[in-house]
């Protein structure tokens, strides 16, 4: 490409980051000393907000002591609640649907249990290969301490371009399936599953069914309420920038808050009786119920601050600026990169894209610490595939074409 070339696109990135409306959001977000950060979708960066709210949960236990618990704003003794509420704008659902409480697989263990009924020839956990490890992990503990074996697990494999199909999903939901659990995105692609489509099928089955959305919540605008799934497990260190190992979310439909949980915990019991320390568990309505423990504050305070500037940033637009970043990411690699082997690997069309793109490349695993010493941050996952997230609140379109001219300078850099 030549000089003019590439003058051109910068001219387009420059165009398309001051028509950008949520442009002056990324001066609420410190930048990384590393350089340009495409990594979101592991790890999101710390907001002002996010780092004051830290700060005046930290005042609060300084100044308040165990008084906390009733005084702060929020008091420690609701926060997980109040946090569960101000993630309705970005998820959907009501009151008492949401909560905050432990970590994505204590919750996916809390919620497997209680849903997983197997009976008979009705045994069956239907899920996808490609699904985070740890879910998988979670879901074989499940079937063991249920007396099942493995072969309980059927796992929609993926075609041969890596992407799962929902044909192939609705297929494998048969009368012997008694749980269905999928990915919203599938972390190694940034495929967005159809999720209405499976749902409605699970449901018209009588399979509950619930999802993990992880790579998609603060980035997707889900509507759970008019979705409907009978459970949701997500993290919130990802596209919702609540700090390295914040605590996670669960979503609980409005026709199981009367749902005792499998697994019973003093913080899942009812306010309102809580502190009687009676040794009788009696759960709380909703969501509430399927906490286990005490709340880290210190972890959850973080999320105050970058869950209020999602809401007024707006999910939709989120949503919007997302699509184009990821969609000029794969003009850009169609342009620039097809040439030296990268191919996508993540749909093209928007509405089957999540927040990131896979790339694949044979070198992959030697191309991304090249990148991060050039200072780009993406990241690896095997066996060829560089997965670039630019984050729709603190990335510009410049930072993407910039992240894929030292792409194309490593892939033509002469081998050692």
């Amino acid at each position: 490409m030549s000089a003019t070339d590439t003058e051109v696109w910068k001219r387009q990135a420059r165009e398309r980051d001051e028509a950008d409306p949520l442009k002056d959001f990324r001066d609420d977000f410190y930048r990384p000393t590393t350089g340009i950060y495409l990594d979101g979708n592991s790890l999101g960066l710390i907001s002002r907000r996010a780092e004051s709210s830290l700060f005046e949960a930290v005042d609060a236990w300084r100044r308040l002591g165990v008084q906390g618990w009733e005084e702060g704003q929020p008091s420690w003794f609701y926060l997980a609640e109040t946090l569960g509420q101000m993630l309705t704008p970005l998820v959907g659902g009501n009151a008492g649907d949401l909560v905050l409480a432990g970590s994505t697989t204590v919750n996916l263990h809390q919620l497997v249990a209680t849903f997983y009924k197997p009976q008979g020839t009705r045994r069956l956990i239907v899920a996808d290969p490609l699904n985070f490890p740890s879910d998988l992990y979670a879901l074989k503990s499940q079937l063991a301490l249920h007396g099942q074996d493995e072969s309980a697990l059927r796992l929609v494999s993926p075609g041969a371009d890596g992407l799962i199909r929902e044909d192939d999903v609705l297929a494998a939901l048969g009368p012997d399936v008694a749980l269905v659990l999928l990915p919203s995105v599938v972390f190694r692609t940034g495929q967005l599953l159809d999720m209405g489509r499976i749902t409605k099928a699970a449901r018209a089955r009588g399979i509950p069914i619930g999802w993990d959305l992880s790579h998609s919540a603060g980035v997707v605008a889900h509507r759970l309420d008019e979705l409907d799934p009978d459970f949701c497990v997500f993290c919130t260190y990802k596209y919702l920038n609540g700090g390295p190992g914040a605590p996670a979310a669960l979503y609980l439909s409005p026709r199981h808050h009367h749902q005792r949980p499998a697994l019973w915990g003093w913080f899942g019991g009812d306010k309102a009786s809580q502190f009687d320390m009676s040794p009788a568990f009696t759960p709380a309505l909703g969501a509430g119920a399927f906490q286990i423990g005490s709340p880290h504050v210190l972890s959850m305070a973080p999320l105050k601050g970058s869950l209020g500037l999602l809401a007024e940033a707006g999910i939709d637009r989120v949503r919007a600026k997302s699509l184009a970043l990821t969609g000029f990411l794969i003009e850009l690699t169609d342009a620039l990169l097809a040439s030296h082997g990268v191919s996508v690997g993540t749909p093209r069309e928007p509405q089957r894209r999540g927040g990131h793109v896979a790339l694949h490349h044979v070198d992959a695993a030697q191309l991304v610490p090249a990148l991060r010493a050039a200072g780009v941050v993406g990241d690896f996952r095997p066996p060829d595939i560089i997965r670039l997230c630019p984050s729709p609140l603190c990335t510009s379109f410049s930072d993407v074409l910039a992240a894929i001219l030292q792409l194309r300078a490593a892939l033509e850099a002469p081998a050692n």
